[in-house]
């Protein structure tokens, strides 16, 4: 079974002890940016693995969700950030460049501009990790977000904090998804997996210092407190982020930024 997995320091979490302790027999993790992992869920070259939640909105009739994990935040994220040279207020009319990376944060960036702010940008597609040289701000995630910048960047704003303020929800920006026609033939491997997860998690809260030694080792370009960042972060989806998933979609396919997500389909797996 081909599993997908964000290949960032935010993920690794969920995947320590499959990496580390116990490697899963059968199951093909493929690593990749999440608008890389969108793309090959819905096309079917993966069974499982986390993805944007805004992607969920695109893959509806085809995936189901499961409950217990989540990549979220209460306010501060450090890890989803605007980098612009104009006080947020001023980017009406400005050109902001947005990260190919991550499509929950590209909508969650405009809904915050259009519906909050009541401004709008000319938006431009970059890499994932863009610099202020041809945009008057960029959308950045994910590891990138969190290096040390190479240019002086006047504002920086955290998208998880704004959103917290603006809307008075959380940020859900990934879930962990798998295609439902595949769960009866991969019935066992999946059973694995969410064991491995629950597994990993378990360690987040028992040998925190090694798993995070192993994802500095991992991720060795990253200098931000990785202690902090991993408390920054919520892992388990709970009711409370289980709303906040359903208020950003709804938000979202009211302003037809998103397809209007009908119905959230979770399924549980007895491990």
């Amino acid at each position: 079974m081909e599993l997908g997995y964000i290949n960032y320091m935010n993920c690794y979490p969920f995947y320590y002890h499959m990496f580390e302790k116990q490697p899963l027999e059968g199951i093909q993790v493929m690593p990749d940016i999440p608008s890389g992992l969108n793309s090959m869920l819905a096309d079917g070259t993966l069974t499982m693995s986390p993805i944007s939640a805004a992607a969920y909105a695109d893959m509806e009739d085809d995936v189901v969700l499961l409950p217990d994990f989540c990549l979220s935040s209460i306010g501060y994220v450090r890890s989803v950030v605007l980098k612009s040279r104009y006080p947020i207020e001023d980017l009406g009319g400005k050109r902001l460049g947005l990260s190919s990376a991550s499509r929950t944060s590209e909508i969650l960036l405009k809904v915050l501009l259009k519906n909050y702010y009541g401004i709008n940008p000319i938006y431009l597609p970059t890499s994932p990790n863009p610099t202020l040289e041809d945009v008057d701000a960029a959308l950045v995630i994910g590891n990138d977000a969190m290096l040390p910048s190479k240019e002086p960047v006047p504002y920086i704003y955290d998208l998880g904090d704004l959103w917290l303020r603006k809307s008075g929800f959380p940020v859900v920006f990934a879930v962990f998804a798998l295609r439902e026609s595949r769960i009866d033939r991969y019935h066992n491997e999946i059973k694995q997996v969410v064991s491995s997860y629950y597994r990993s998690l378990e360690c987040l809260r028992t040998d925190r210092k090694t798993l995070i030694q192993k994802a500095q080792n991992l991720y060795p370009e990253i200098t931000y407190d990785v202690d902090t960042y991993y408390s920054l972060l919520k892992f388990n989806f709970t009711e409370e982020l289980k709303n906040a998933l359903a208020f950003y979609l709804f938000i979202a396919g009211e302003m037809d930024l998103l397809p209007k997500v009908k119905n959230l389909k979770y399924i549980s797996v007895d491990v």
